[in-house]
């Protein structure tokens, strides 16, 4: 899995996968300011802040996209912490590489996860495309590494689909009122790839070098020398 840290220059929707929860919990306890220490300490602590209370915990990407500096590929394995954290993080904080990712990427706003909306409702969880899903997120960092617009769009591209072989509500479900698997496949006809930000819509990240109409771009957060 890729996680990239952005620096908050606006407000991002609430429900829409892009880990406002966790930047609210984050707010409340650190303020605009994450503290100094061991960052997969901070990454447990406000793991634990977040999901005292869920029956499903969110995932820990969500902390680590915050906490970590980057453009971040996170290997997870069952075998370690119960596949609750990643086995090993692995990033990057070239700033022309950074450059390059702000450049090329593009954020549409689409719409909020609805009420009642859940994810998890069918799940076909065949290992053969786990397994296409773990490598296609290791497509997408060496894409990103490599400046490889073409590339980042195809990796993109493969993980919706598997998405959609895994876990069919990510997109299709009857609450939502969007049409996210037509919207979604126009942007990949279209350009070089194109993925949504979490379940049940969010944003859609376009892969592009020319200019997408109704978009915005991010500034990348790397680590300071």
């Amino acid at each position: 899995m890729v996680v990239v840290c952005v620096e908050p220059e606006f407000r991002f929707m609430d429900r829409a996968g892009i880990c406002t929860s966790t930047r609210n919990i984050a707010l409340e306890r650190w303020g605009s300011t994450i503290p100094p220490g061991d960052p997969e300490t901070l990454v447990r602590k406000l793991y634990e802040a977040e999901n005292a209370v869920k029956n499903e915990p969110s995932g820990s990407q969500d902390m680590i996209g915050l906490i970590y500096p980057g453009i971040n590929r996170l290997d997870y394995d069952f075998t370690c912490h119960g596949g609750y954290f990643p086995q090993h993080i692995k990033s990057c904080n070239d700033p022309v590489i950074a450059r390059w990712l702000e450049q090329i990427l593009h954020v549409i706003p689409v719409a909020q996860r609805p009420d009642g909306y859940n994810p998890l409702g069918t799940k076909n969880l065949d290992p053969e495309w786990i397994r296409r899903l773990g490598q296609s997120g290791k497509d997408c960092y060496d894409a990103i590494l490599r400046g490889d617009t073409a590339g980042l769009g195809a990796s993109m591209n493969e993980c919706m689909l598997c998405w959609g072989k895994l876990l069919p509500n990510v997109v299709q479900h009857p609450t939502i009122p969007v049409d996210l698997l037509g919207l979604l496949h126009y942007y990949q006809a279209n350009y070089p790839g194109a993925m949504y930000s979490g379940c049940g819509g969010g944003y859609l990240y376009v892969v592009s070098e020319e200019t997408i109409p109704g978009a915005f771009q991010v500034k990348v957060r790397i680590a300071k020398e």
